[in-house]
């Protein structure tokens, strides 16, 4: 079965909310943020919103385990220049685990981190310091690291690099990776050849790490190490191969999500943008893409 959803947003009623902007999309799995991407401020988890939560999960035939948070992306755990940082994002990504678990969360999906100022093995060496803190037995969900475009002093680009960092961790039931195709791409991972990279991840880490797929289409070209995501079938990678990647039958029961920007009226009025992802959802569903497809989603959101 094919588990597709998107980003949805957290505010409000927290993760009931969420699941109901999902369930308008027509997806059946969805990632959040606890709070603005951002930032480390946090509200406390409303028991009430993920005991309905779960019930109206259940009603919907949707897995828990196939819903997915996703760590701020301001934390950094590649760097202990600043010991004081360094400490607090590990105890903020140890806190953000303690929130999945009171809604029965399994998967968090975490950025690396960054070398700045250091080399990169050092910065790898950091992260997989900080995740044996992090994961110090106090909590059950799972960190998926994301790979990275290689921006800068980005961790996390290429599968020898993850590896390096995974094989440090001595909790290996609670670390995995999401893989994030506009970031393969732009990192310089040719995915209209996804078996290769398959077959490169399965000997080097292994194919059951692999817990959630960030489905982007991208802005930019081949190894441009730039991060700029763009809807589906409208950039570089083009949508029969995000199809075939959707559909490979070695990933059939991974999480899909996306992360795709949302359709703005017109570049003059940014005020008026729609989430794209129902109708995204539909054509991937469909197999089939649909190049009026933004007009669609104008159209429908203008009448409703």
């Amino acid at each position: 079965m094919l588990i597709i959803g998107s980003h949805v947003s957290f505010n409000g009623t927290q993760i009931l909310g969420a699941l109901q902007e999902a369930l308008s999309y027509n997806a059946n799995t969805f990632m959040f943020y606890t709070g603005a991407p951002t930032n480390t401020i946090r509200k406390s988890i409303d028991e009430k919103y993920t005991t309905e939560a779960l019930k109206l999960m259940a009603e919907n035939n949707i897995d828990i385990n196939n819903v997915v948070c996703h760590a701020p992306y301001i934390v950094n755990l590649g760097n202990k220049k600043d010991i004081d940082k360094y400490e607090f994002s590990i105890n903020f990504i140890r806190n953000e685990l303690k929130r999945c678990d009171e809604m029965k969360i399994t998967k968090m999906v975490l950025h690396p981190g960054n070398a700045i100022g250091i080399s990169p093995e050092e910065g790898l060496t950091n992260i997989a310091e900080a995740l044996n803190k992090i994961l110090d037995g106090s909590t059950k969900c799972k960190i998926l690291l994301e790979t990275m475009a290689g921006k800068g002093s980005e961790c996390g680009r290429t599968i020898d690099e993850l590896a390096f960092i995974i094989d440090k961790v001595k909790r290996q039931e609670q670390i995995g990776v999401c893989l994030d195709t506009c970031h393969l791409f732009d990192g310089g991972y040719d995915i209209s050849q996804f078996d290769n990279y398959l077959d490169e991840f399965s000997k080097k880490i292994g194919l059951s790490k692999i817990g959630c797929i960030h489905i982007n289409d991208s802005k930019n070209t081949l190894g441009s190490h730039k991060d700029r995501h763009e809807n589906i079938g409208v950039g570089n990678i083009g949508f029969d191969t995000l199809i075939k990647i959707i559909y490979s039958d070695k990933l059939e029961n991974v999480p899909k999500i996306l992360e795709t920007p949302y359709i703005g009226e017109n570049d003059d009025d940014k005020n008026r943008i729609y989430p794209p992802y129902k109708f995204e959802i539909e054509m991937i569903r469909n197999k089939k893409f649909n190049p009026h497809f933004k007009d669609d989603i104008r159209n429908y959101y203008h009448q409703n």
